[in-house]
Formats: C-alpha cells, structure tokens, sequence
C-alpha cells in the first residue's frame, strides 16, 4: 500500500472520490489542493477504449495551447545550409547538423522540443534509440519533421506552448497542459483544445465510446475525476 505524506493525506481529504467533476469546478479543485513550495504542472490523464496492440488505433500528436505551458522551452533544430538561417532568426536555441548529432551521440539532451528539416532526417535517425525514448526524436507523425519555410511557425508554436500527447500500452494518454498558477478558466482553456486534439485523432476503427475514464492532477497533489459529458462538451465548444 502506498504511503502518502500528513500533507498529501489532508488536502486529498478536500476531493470527493465518488464525484465526478466538471472541468471548470475541477481546476478550481485542484488548485486549492496543490500545496507544493514550486510551481506545479497540471496534467491530464485520459483512459481510453483503443486497443493499443494494433497499429491503427495507437494515438500520437501535438496541440498547441492557448496559455501555453508556464515554462521556458529550448528548441533544437536539426538543419543544414537550407533552414539554419531561418532557425536562427525565429529563436532557436541551438541549430546544427553533424555538430548536433555528435553532441547527442556523447549524452547532451537539454532541450525540450526537437525539429528536424526533410533533408537532414536521414542523418538522423540513428538519434532514435537515444531520443526517441525521451519523446524528443523528430518525425512526421508529431508535427516536428518540418519544411526550411515552415521552420519559423514551428519554433514559435514550440515555444509559445506545443504539447505532445500519445497513447502509452495501458491506452492511457498523458499530457500537460499548465501549471497551478496559471487562473482556472486559462487552464479550462488548455483543457479544451487538448480534449479537442485528442478526440480528432479518434481512430476511425475504434467502436463504442472513446474515453473511459479522464482524471486531472498536479506534480504534487491528489487527481480529480473529471465528468466526462462535461468534458465532451467542452471540446465541441472548441
């Protein structure tokens, strides 16, 4: 059984386990129970019906959020003569081509989103068995293979709040979307366009309901159940 601290103990005892909240009432919740001395991360956790032993029903993608995540994001962007420039000139925090790979390749990996353009994917993508357990690799899937042109759009989508999202083996999808000291209806709104993203990636074979179960907690605290009509409707809003 898993022991949890006097702290945890009394802030979880303001959280109704049989209740089923509304997304709204549920980051108002959750904000009074986060109690940690830093800045928590506000997570969504969704429990899906997909089977995730089959190809077509596995689901990964990217949401850009309105109030973006409450943090500092460095961009790597993997490019040669075509794009480097155009990197550089929209922010990027480090940009290169063999320079980069060799620097991976001896255990650096400080950063938080990583863009590749077309043309260096192939040199690459022996960075996958280091990057691609972190969720750092670029790919196409992801929205992070991206044209010299569309290099600027890119980095500021990054670092302006770009969430990734997929399912894991349990079906289960976790993401962020804020931090604790973001206002409730600001984190409602990044709720609403992660929700969106999501249900648009619904597999077309997936039959009966898509979700199952959504909860929403922070780094330190207790999860909240959220109510899951509530939810959906909140995502039709978007």
């Amino acid at each position: 059984m898993v022991k949890h601290s006097r702290r945890f103990s009394t802030v979880a005892e303001k959280v109704d386990l049989e209740k089923n909240y509304g997304p709204l009432e549920a980051m108002e919740l959750l904000k009074e129970v986060s109690t940690a001395k830093f800045d928590e991360t506000v997570e969504l956790h969704i429990r899906t019906n997909v089977d995730p032993r089959h190809a077509d029903q596995m689901i990964r993608g990217v949401c850009s959020l309105p109030h973006g995540l409450g943090k500092t994001i460095r961009v790597v962007v993997f490019a040669g003569a075509e794009g480097a420039e155009e990197a550089r000139a929209a922010g990027a925090d480090f940009v290169g081509e063999d320079d980069l790979i060799e620097k991976i390749e001896g255990g650096w990996d400080d950063f938080e989103v990583g863009l590749a353009t077309p043309q260096v994917m192939p040199k690459i993508g022996k960075l996958g068995r280091i990057l691609g357990r972190k969720g750092l690799m670029p790919n196409p899937r992801s929205g992070t293979m991206v044209q010299p042109q569309d290099l600027p759009r890119a980095i500021q989508e990054a670092k302006g709040g770009r969430t990734e999202y997929r399912t894991d083996r349990t079906a289960i999808i976790h993401s962020s979307v804020g931090k604790v000291s973001f206002e409730a209806d600001k984190l409602v709104d990044n709720l609403a366009a992660l929700a969106s993203a999501i249900v648009r990636d619904r597999p077309e074979s997936l039959k009966g309901p898509f979700f199952r179960s959504a909860y929403v907690t922070s780094t330190m605290g207790p999860s909240v159940s959220l109510d899951l009509p509530a939810l959906q409707a909140l995502e039709s809003a978007e």
